[in-house]
């Protein structure tokens, strides 16, 4: 056999190969089934982790406050935490749904837990695991199905809005949009600025190639402004400097200080009740609302609001919660920002599990990952929150019996800056108007629990 031919040959079997594993991809994750590619799962797998690839640096910023260690040990175990969810996620629920650290539950970890309420954050994080066992009993029992399903239709809709707002806000921040005042709480910000002009090119790059169906906008547009901050030295990135440059992209530091380290026994002896249910409580209707946005918005929730693969889905969230705080990190739940994968084509597990594998990657090139300066995802945010949009449409405006909870349920979330105070604005207000107003028999039995529990969780907190 001459070397044309041989080479022909193994050319050939390389082809096989290919063929044989994209098979058994498409297989596994319905990929196919999904009107998906593989090569699309994994470019919005690679978009999504773009989106989400801030928390490997602010989760340890907000952390280190608390946990008194090395701060690169946090680094290590956040991209552990997100890579472990992401993709648990991905492999068992196949969902195109990422994981991290939260955001607001890492916040409550470290000022309101550890430094307001002194408690040692080896206790802490005993009681974040606590309530990762608890969110998973709940999620392989009956208990999560007769939740979500007590859930009204039209308030559904209405939370897919309200992410899209809360995106939005997220992203006008980014962008530099709107900024703080003490007089009117928001305001506009300069708009002369080099954020807010790198976040406008971003903003009208990617609006461009998504008129023009072009594959990839979203992932495009994030590489563009990132090329241009870059450029044009613009000081855009942490602590307002312009590109450090990539010295020094390769690190890892292994926690061998956070592994471990939870002291469950001492937070059963604070009290489940307090913290533990706090945690749970936000956990919960965080994934929650996300959930039933990234399934209204990927196409997997039916006509009867029902969300496809829910017990695998929140039985991940729960398990990398209790993974995440073995780890060393407080609470680990599913990330909205998975939209902008979403977006750009994700529709099955195999998203997922590409933007796990990179956050593992992660791990020994952080410094890589600070490449992508937060206002060139903020229009990716801004852009997805449009589009979130579509689920107001579904509500019934006419209905005050559901304008009025659907409207608070939609504001509430980008005013209070929180997913699960927009949610229990809507379903509480949903149970009081429809009870008050003569349709008390309309409201499912599992609502008036859930309101009369919203009520006593935020009295409990201002009464002590």
């Amino acid at each position: 056999m001459s070397s044309d031919e041989l080479k022909g040959k193994m050319g050939e079997e390389v082809e096989e190969l290919k063929a044989e594993a994209s098979g058994a991809l498409d297989k596994y994750f319905g990929i196919t089934a999904s009107g998906s590619s593989v090569s699309t799962e994994i470019r919005a797998g690679l978009t999504t982790w773009l989106a989400m690839a801030y928390i490997i640096f602010v989760n340890p910023a907000i952390l280190s406050n608390a946990i008194d260690v090395d701060q690169a040990q946090l680094v290590t175990v956040t991209a552990l935490a997100a890579a472990f969810g992401t993709l648990l996620m991905g492999l068992w629920a196949k969902l195109p749904f990422a994981l991290a650290p939260g955001m607001g539950l890492n916040a409550y970890f470290t000022f309101s837990v550890v430094l307001g309420s002194g408690m040692a954050w080896e206790t802490a994080l005993g009681a974040v695991f606590l309530s990762g066992i608890l969110f998973l009993v709940i999620s392989l029992t009956g208990l999560r199905k007769y939740i979500l399903d007590a859930i009204p239709k039209y308030l559904k809709h209405a939370i897919t809005a309200g992410i899209g707002l809360f995106l939005a806000i997220i992203g006008f921040q980014g962008a530099g949009l709107i900024g703080d005042s003490p007089a009117t709480l928001v305001t506009q910000g300069d708009w002369t600025s080099s954020t807010v002009l790198l976040a406008m090119f971003g903003l009208i790059v990617t609006g461009v190639m998504l008129i023009r169906k072009m594959k990839g906008a979203i992932l495009i547009g994030i590489v563009a402004t990132t090329v241009l901050a870059i450029a044009t030295s613009a000081e855009v990135y942490f602590g307002a400097t312009a590109f450090p440059g990539f010295n020094g992209i390769v690190g890892f530091s292994w926690p061998s200080d956070l592994i471990g380290a939870l002291d469950i026994v001492g937070a059963i002896e604070y009290g489940i009740l307090g913290v533990v249910f706090t945690f749970l409580f936000v956990d919960f209707f965080d994934t929650a609302g996300t959930f039933i946005g990234l399934a209204d918005k990927s196409g997997r929730m039916d006509a009867e609001g029902n969300i496809e693969a829910p017990r695998a889905a929140f039985s991940a969230d729960g398990a990398a919660t209790a993974v995440g705080a073995l780890l060393g990190t407080s609470s680990t739940t599913t990330y909205i920002e998975s939209a902008a994968g979403i977006e750009d084509g994700a529709r099955t597990g195999l998203a997922s599990v590409t933007t796990g594998v990179l956050f593992i990657l992660s791990m020994f090139l952080a410094p890589l990952s600070a490449v992508v300066p937060g206002v060139a995802t903020a229009p990716a945010l801004i852009i997805i929150g449009a589009m979130m949009m579509s689920g107001a449409v579904k509500v019934d405006w006419s209905e005050y019996r559901y304008s009025i909870p659907a409207f608070l349920a939609i504001v509430g979330m980008p005013f209070t800056y929180s997913i699960t105070a927009g949610i229990s604005l809507g379903l509480i207000s949903h149970t009081l108007i429809s009870a008050a107003s003569g349709k008390a028999k309309d409201v499912h039995p599992v609502m008036y629990v859930l309101s009369l529990l919203l009520i006593l969780r935020y009295f409990t907190e201002v009464f002590g």
